[in-house]
């Protein structure tokens, strides 16, 4: 090959190495920003799903014509190892333990690892949900299914929509996945979480229906709103980010470059 075509071929290779470089140096310094629409994407999804399961519950149609249908079927479709099984998860994700072991895990992630920002951005979701879940329950006043189908009678005394328990186990879920994964982003570990988290969220979900405390429009309000709680924690997370980089930035610049050696 003549060496003019050999220094345009190497030209062409080095500016497209120039070119990738500078797509991947721009991904990298608007990570944050990116992140940030995706939170609030996931908030106006989360909200939007919510208003959707909602409105079918006042219009007693769509999503909610599963409730009765589904209810019906889980209690009839009963046994006693599963019941055993599900009564646990139910327990262990109530209000009697969820917040003791969520408490032991922040104290505990931020003693041992120093992080008390995630520690707290975990705490201050979980406290939203909770806030968020309370609020509507009382402002909606939705009934408890019928008693006769409930595997125990009595137990539940607040109302229905949304599920508290759901809502609780989704956040955590999601927050600690998100919190886990953002440190080390890699699709792999993405996917990883992703199964862990829904597999999660469905057993939680399908307790409260199978022992007959809930409708499946409860449950997946819950969801919605998890997510949209999701949400919020992101834009929180990503925005410290945003300025620490930039104070990081202005930091160098003040500095200068390095004197010669």
């Amino acid at each position: 090959m003549p060496e003019g075509e050999q220094r345009g071929v190497r030209g062409r290779a080095g500016g497209a190495a120039r070119g990738l470089w500078a797509r991947r140096t721009w991904v990298v310094d608007r990570g944050p920003q990116v992140a940030i629409v995706v939170g609030l994407l996931l908030v106006v999804l989360g909200t939007a799903g919510f208003l959707g399961v909602f409105d079918a519950v006042q219009e007693n149609d769509d999503l909610a014509a599963l409730d009765r249908p589904v209810l019906q079927g889980l209690a009839d479709a009963r046994s006693e190892p599963v019941t055993v099984v599900l009564t646990v998860i139910t327990t262990v994700t109530g209000p009697e333990v969820l917040p003791v072991l969520v408490l032991l895990g922040t104290l505990t992630w931020g003693f041992w690892r120093k992080q008390w920002w995630q520690a707290g951005l975990l705490a201050g979701a979980m406290i939203a949900s909770t806030l968020v879940s309370v609020t509507i329950k009382n402002a909606v006043a939705r009934p408890r299914p019928p008693v006769d189908t409930m595997t125990v009678a009595g137990v539940e005394t607040t109302y229905s929509f949304p599920s508290g328990h759901t809502i609780g186990t989704a956040t955590l879920l999601l927050v600690v996945g998100y919190l886990a994964w953002i440190r080390r982003p890699r699709v792999g570990s993405l996917v990883l979480w992703f199964l862990v988290i829904v597999v999660g969220i469905l057993v939680v979900a399908l307790s409260r229906l199978y022992l007959g405390y809930h409708f499946v429009t409860d449950v997946v309000a819950s969801m919605a709103l998890a997510v949209a709680v999701l949400g919020g924690v992101v834009v929180v997370d990503r925005r410290r980010a945003v300025r620490a980089a930039r104070v990081t930035k202005a930091t160098a610049q003040a500095d200068g470059p390095a004197p010669p050696a």
